[in-house]
């Protein structure tokens, strides 16, 4: 039996259920695969990335696999284009809560500026799939070979960047420098860690199971479209674990961390799309209309603007963030206005 045969109060309860899930679970996961980064002594920053990064995006990944599994490409897609959005929407909400200066004057870094261009880079990929005739070999297209090989690239560039600049921003009395956040699992075994781990991403990935199956019923009850559902619903729901961490990150003063750790999970979100490929009967970037174009093109574009914010580093602006904020959040709007028109 599918969600679609529950009535529909039912099913915006099971959605709802599954966020909260994730939002709870999912910080808790952020917390041990911090914990467990600090401990494999793959270097801060790669392993940072790829385990926080891959544990917050866990249920998105879920989401995007099991919706392609059953024919709902759109959704697919729409939910890893629209946990772009709403991710990066999301510093913009963190710096409503770091009233000492505008959040990318204090987190400029120059690996979160690495982070922000590896992201736009990878983004392109998909965009150029999709305006291209749809080749694939062995069912999978070679964009969704290509997007983690990139970004596997990226990693160690940002790896050798981190350990070996070439240039630093300009220190401020308003500048932070990078800091982890404390480890609240310290005394903890790693065997204990690891099994909160499994705990954790189990809860996650069934919520993010869950949504998917929500989101096809609602589809299917409301008629707004998958990429409608996917993009505003299930990719906002998916990325609640990144807006708790990054407003928790900013409040203990962790602003590079918050920012990082967004900047860094959208990465996963493209690589949903190349998970999903491999699911998808022919290519999912076929499935990619002019709706979902534009929900990516208006991600790069805010990726740019937030970029740019850090590195004009505006100290101050109006509302108390600064005009990139501002802009990341008009944007937004924008890309679900256009979505559901």
């Amino acid at each position: 039996m599918t969600l679609a045969a529950l009535p529909l109060w039912a099913v915006v309860a099971v959605f709802v259920a599954a966020a909260a899930a994730i939002a709870l679970a999912g910080v808790r996961l952020a917390h041990v695969a911090d914990a467990l980064a600090d401990r494999t002594g793959m270097g801060e920053v790669v392993a940072g990335a790829l385990f926080v990064g891959a544990a917050t995006s866990l249920p998105g990944a879920i989401t995007s696999v099991s919706t392609a599994w059953q024919g709902a490409s759109g959704l697919a897609v729409g939910n890893a284009l629209g946990g772009l959005t709403a991710q990066t929407a999301f510093i913009a909400v963190a710096d409503l809560f770091y009233r000492r200066a505008n959040l990318e004057h204090a987190a400029a870094s120059v690996a979160g500026l690495t982070q922000g261009v590896l992201l736009m880079v990878l983004l392109t990929i998909p965009l150029l799939a999709s305006a291209e005739p749809q080749v694939t070999l062995w069912g999978v297209h070679p964009a969704s070979v290509l997007i983690p090989v990139i970004y596997g690239l990226g990693l160690r560039l940002l790896s050798h960047i981190h350990d070996d600049p070439m240039w630093h921003p300009v220190q401020t009395d308003e500048t932070r420098e990078e800091v982890s956040e404390p480890d609240r699992e310290d005394g903890v075994p790693d065997r204990a860690l690891w099994l909160r781990f499994t705990l954790y991403a189990g809860i996650t990935a069934v919520a993010g199971w869950a949504i998917g199956e929500a989101s096809l019923a609602l589809n299917e009850m409301t008629g707004l479209g998958e990429s409608a559902i996917g993009t505003v619903f299930a990719g906002v729901a998916n990325s609640l674990p990144e807006l708790v961490t990054a407003i928790a990150a900013v409040r203990i003063g962790a602003v590079s961390l918050a920012v990082g750790d967004v900047i860094g999970g959208n990465a996963f979100e493209v690589m949903f799309l190349s998970a999903a490929d491999l699911f998808d009967e022919g290519s999912i970037y076929g499935a990619m209309g002019p709706g979902d174009r534009t929900t990516a093109l208006l991600a790069l574009l805010m990726t740019g603007v937030l970029l740019l914010g850090m590195l004009r580093r505006e100290k101050t602006g109006p509302a108390r963030i600064g005009f990139e904020s501002l802009a990341v959040l008009g944007l937004y709007a924008v890309s679900v206005a256009l979505v559901l028109r």
